[in-house]
């Protein structure tokens, strides 16, 4: 069977966790975040888990 490469793109956003969880940030938080009002760049820090149906599709790319 051969390998699978890694996403770069999707390495960049997640973070996998040692329990084998993905961790992602907030949509919106990357960039142009002076124009953005601070409590949506607040609500932004505060990552987030990924699904389990997200998980299902994204685990074999990482």
């Amino acid at each position: 069977m051969p390998k699978l490469k890694t996403h770069k793109g999707t390495k960049k956003v997640c973070n996998v966790r040692p329990g084998g969880s993905i961790k992602i940030g907030k949509p919106g938080s990357r960039h142009n975040t002076g124009k953005k009002n601070a409590s949506f760049n607040q609500g932004c820090r505060n990552g987030s888990t990924l699904s389990n149906a997200d998980y299902k599709r994204i685990k074999d790319i990482l």
